[in-house]
């Protein structure tokens, strides 16, 4: 498989303005790569702004709710319009949530598969016409939680399954026609998610998060996503702890479930 050229290439990343998102939007502008970054965050959208545009990166930023499908097709527009081309579209926008299934209200299962899913869906399915014209890549920021369990998350568990099912299913329909897609599961990263997930009642979460091993670094992380691109990886695992767990799950699913109940088990 030849490498990606990242050169003159443009890049749309959904929840740029912050993290992971916007980690790998300075990445690729390091790589000459033109960006899209999409964001409900007015105040970061501008500040990211100014900040790309001192460095003389090409930057397009763009309010845009991916829950909404008109929202999406409209900011895909305007990114064509600016651009001419969509090469790279990285699925990152998401919120996770914390909980017990019984506890939590139906309302913030159908929150979390807006953001997660359906704001993936929504956005692909815009700008893949571009994207199988330009024969470009599509990533989607999945989590270890989309191969395996986790307890106390079921809504997050559950978007992120959907979207392995989704979008491993259309890297086969895709592959023929030059579009690679590639899922990454970043393991525990320092990022603001943590911070804005969903409690039981979908108001922010008071209780604690359980976390294993270190968090990475969202500046870490994009580079390794970078270089995946790059290598048109299909599946980028990241951190020890998810890299091991991922390992564990294939091998043995049982073991996994034990291991990771025992380690969460002060959420129940």
């Amino acid at each position: 498989m030849n490498p990606f050229n990242l050169k003159n290439k443009v890049a749309l990343v959904t929840g740029g303005a912050s993290g992971i998102g916007l980690a790998t939007c300075w990445e690729l502008a390091r790589q000459g790569a033109g960006i899209v970054m999409l964001d409900m965050d007015k105040k970061m959208l501008e500040i990211q702004q100014q900040a790309f545009e001192n460095k003389d990166y090409p930057i397009l930023t763009l309010m845009c709710d991916v829950t909404k499908e008109d929202a999406c097709q409209s900011a895909i527009n305007q990114a064509l319009n600016e651009f001419g081309q969509i090469d790279i579209l990285f699925n990152n926008a998401g919120i996770t949530q914390r909980g017990l299934f019984e506890k939590t209200d139906i309302a913030v299962f159908k929150k979390v598969m807006d953001v997660n899913f359906y704001g993936s869906l929504h956005c692909t399915k815009a700008a893949l016409p571009s994207l199988i014209q330009s024969k470009g890549v599509i990533i989607v920021n999945e989590s270890i939680a989309g191969v395996a369990p986790l307890l106390g998350r079921t809504g997050y568990s559950a978007s992120k399954h959907a979207l392995h099912g989704l979008f491993t299913s259309l890297r086969c329909e895709l592959r023929h026609k030059g579009v690679h897609v590639m899922i990454v599961c970043p393991g525990f990263i320092r990022t603001n998610l943590q911070t804005r997930a969903l409690g039981c009642d979908g108001k922010v979460a008071t209780h604690e998060q359980t976390k294993i091993g270190k968090e990475d670094t969202p500046q870490n992380v994009a580079r390794q996503i970078v270089k995946a691109i790059v290598k048109k990886k299909s599946i980028l695992v990241l951190t020890i702890m998810g890299k091991i767990g991922y390992l564990v799950f294939r091998l043995s699913p049982l073991l996994y479930e034990y291991l990771m109940t025992r380690q969460f088990k002060k959420e129940l």
